[in-house]
């Protein structure tokens, strides 16, 4: 499988597949790179991910390894070039593939991977990128020969003659070749179950363990065998035997006491005149899209329980509710809607026009419409049709050629959070099997909505209040060109403590500070703003004493938090800076020649711990041209990696960066960083650019 990453998106897309069907990868056509799966973890982390087997799943993606309980192997791997992530490499082998991938297979995959990153890199850079359309391009599996006529006839011939059944699956599961002895013993026509997935073409094999073993066999790549009971009483062993183009099935008669994997409870494993299509086997439901079938349902479900354990914000529950539900049920388009201020709102869609969209939003909660009718009564509707909505909302307006439709209530704790509406472009006589699921289903979704307005709502308050702590602008000082940045940690509903400063003392001086307060909290806000305020009111003097009175200051009002703080005091006459640090990672200095260095400072305490501390000067020439930087840890640090090299890294970047803006370098600086999605720490970043003296005066 090859996903793309789109420039600009933060998920990634199941664009070309071969060799697996479409409807068992549906939950990950599309995947946010910050997700737990080896593909988003190969990608983001640049690096090869080898899952040797399913204990190996299990353990390391739990998620996965629940929805595809099979025995198999899987390697993922980015696809790069020139720094450019294009997306990556998915490859799955058989269960039987030994514990560790061979040097010839991880060789093989880099380069395969290398090669696709060129060719992509070559495709936007002659302005024809490749981008995913909205479904999987799907390679059909290469054969080896291509028989002739007679050929082919008499392999007809030879599978007539054998004494068992014989019967062809594709990678989805369909019947694209059986005998006639196999379709008697099945209890059918070859005409009936040709095309026909066997599972809804024969009541009695309607059960969610026929169909997992078809799973198994294509997921597996593993011969699987099983017993059925045909009702009445005539036991049916197959055997399949899997390849990557589909799937082959042997059918015999089983001895009568052979153990079955299908439930037996007596009559109501017995197909009942409710069971059966009233025009025969595989024929039901012929004016919409064929009815999911139950193991279909049940493993979006399961997937789409778990993915909405992990799900934080509102549009985080909407990607994962449609990645299950869509292709679960063959809907369409789908949006997600809540009440405020006595009207509707849309907090996520799929799938629908901006008319659409436009309609449902802002409707007051008096409306005679299905999605406000079921925020006030709690019940849910369907309609197969549009007449069917139109007699029960004679005002209805068709949208976007939407046949069916279904307005499902959100409730949580007993209380309306919103509604789901999902529709279909064909009319979709629902089943009384799918109003109970999605009814069922919407119970889920409600509770996991719930958390996300109240995590949004949490997290917009925090940025906020974060923001007001962090300056609005910095000012304009002759002779400095400045940039800076704050990129708060990824799903971090609390307040960091990263803060920066510049101060302006003179018409020729003046002061710059960046600080890292321990911890994530109010308390780390609040702290954070404390020591701002302190390095204001004494900024001008000498920086080792503003971070001594600073020191005094939380020493004094034992917060219980550390802070490592770094000030500099500008002197743009002299062209000189006096700096002075508090624990902080060292400054980088960029020379006019391109020349950069690592400021070695003399390592004062952390802030907050030893009243009496000093803080030692070091003076620097600063002339124009020259290039300071200051930075907190969270852009140099990564789990698992060594600090010292990632500062130096930086500084190689900065060297290598030319004479550019202060506002673009910042950009450069963290694109080149690599940064992780979502950061593990805040990111702060103060860039002062010393330019040509004005000839102003103090």
């Amino acid at each position: 499988m090859v996903f793309l990453l789109p420039p600009g998106d933060s998920r990634l897309h199941l664009t070309v597949m071969t060799g697996i069907s479409q409807r068992i990868v549906a939950p990950w056509e599309r995947m946010r790179l910050a997700g737990a799966v080896p593909v988003s973890d190969a990608v983001r982390e640049r690096r090869l991910v080898w899952v040797a087997g399913h204990e190996d799943m299990a353990r390391r993606y739990p998620r996965a390894a629940l929805a595809l309980p099979y025995a198999f192997a899987v390697a993922t791997a980015p696809i790069t070039a020139d720094g450019t992530e294009w997306g990556g490499l998915a490859l799955l082998w058989p269960g039987s593939h030994p514990p560790e991938l061979s040097p010839r297979e991880q060789d093989s995959l880099r380069a395969c991977c290398h090669h696709l990153g060129l060719l992509l890199q070559h495709a936007a850079d002659t302005g024809h990128p490749v981008l995913p359309g909205p479904e999987p391009r799907i390679i059909p599996a290469l054969r080896t020969r291509a028989p002739g006529t007679a050929e082919a006839l008499a392999a007809f011939d030879f599978a007539e003659r054998l004494p068992e059944g014989c019967c062809a699956l594709d990678l989805d599961g369909r019947i694209t070749f059986l005998t006639a002895t196999a379709a008697e013993l099945v209890g059918a026509t070859v005409g009936e179950l040709r095309g026909a997935l066997p599972w809804e073409a024969l009541p009695w094999l309607h059960d969610p363990v026929f169909e997992d073993h078809y799973r198994a066999a294509v997921i597996s790549r593993q011969p699987v065998s099983f017993t059925a009971l045909r009702p009445p009483d005539r036991w049916l062993s197959f055997h399949l035997h899997p390849d990557d183009g589909g799937i082959s099935v042997l059918i015999a008669p089983a001895p009568t006491d052979q153990p079955t994997d299908l439930p037996a409870d007596g009559p109501a494993d017995r197909p009942t005149d409710a069971d059966r299509p009233a025009d025969g086997p595989g024929r039901s439901r012929p004016a919409g899209p064929a009815a999911p079938s139950r193991t279909d349902v049940l493993y979006h479900l399961l997937h789409l329980a778990a993915a909405l354990t992990e799900a934080v914000g509102v549009q985080d529950v909407t990607e994962r509710v449609a990645n299950q539900i869509m292709p679960a049920f063959g809907i369409q388009a789908l949006a997600l809607t809540t009440a405020a201020e006595g009207r509707l709102r849309i907090v996520g869609h799929r799938g629908f026009t901006a008319g659409v969209l436009d309609h449902f939003e802002g409707l007051t909660l008096t409306a005679d419409t299905p999605v406000v009718r079921v925020l006030s009564s709690g019940v849910p509707s369907f309609f197969d049709t549009f007449e069917d909505l139109r007699r029960a909302y004679p005002d209805a307006v068709l949208h976007d050629d939407m046949a069916a439709w279904a307005f499902l209530p959100l409730i949580a704790s007993g209380a309306p959070v919103g509604s789901l509406v999902l529709a279909h472009d064909r009319p979709f006589p629902w089943s009384p099997q799918e109003r109970a699921m999605l009814t069922s289903l919407a119970g889920l979704v409600a509770q996991a909505l719930d958390r996300a307005l109240l995590y949004d709502t949490k997290h917009r308050l925090a940025r906020s209040l974060q923001a007001g702590l962090l300056p609005t602008a910095l000012p304009r000082i002759p002779g400095l060109d400045v940039a800076a940045r704050y990129l708060p940690a990824g799903r971090v509903t609390d307040i960091g403590g990263d803060f920066y400063d510049l101060i302006r003392l003179g018409n020729r001086t003046a002061a710059a500070a960046i600080g890292d307060v321990q911890g994530h909290n109010v308390n780390a806000a609040a702290l954070m703003g404390q020591v701002r305020t302190a390095v204001h009111a004494t900024a001008g003097a000498p920086p080792g004493e503003v971070l001594a009175r600073t020191n005094r200051l939380l020493t004094d009002l034992d917060a219980g938090l550390l802070t490592s703080c770094l000030y500099v005091h500008l002197d743009l006459a002299e062209h000189r800076a006096r700096l002075a640090s508090a624990g902080h990672p060292p400054p980088l200095l960029r020379h006019p020649d391109g020349q950069t260095e690592i400021l070695t400072l003399p390592p004062g305490l952390l802030l907050g711990i030893d009243a009496d501390t000093d803080y030692p000067m070091t003076e620097i020439t600063l002339r124009p041209g020259s290039v300071l930087a200051l930075y907190t840890d969270g852009l140099v640090e990564s789990p698992g990696g060594d600090i010292e090299e990632e500062i130096a890294e930086l500084a190689g970047h900065l060297a290598r960066s030319g004479t550019l803006p202060m506002e673009t370098l910042a950009e450069d600086l963290l694109r080149r960083a690599g940064l992780p999605s979502p950061l593990h720490d805040d990111v702060a970043l103060l860039l002062i650019g010393a330019q040509a003296d004005d000839g102003g005066a103090d």
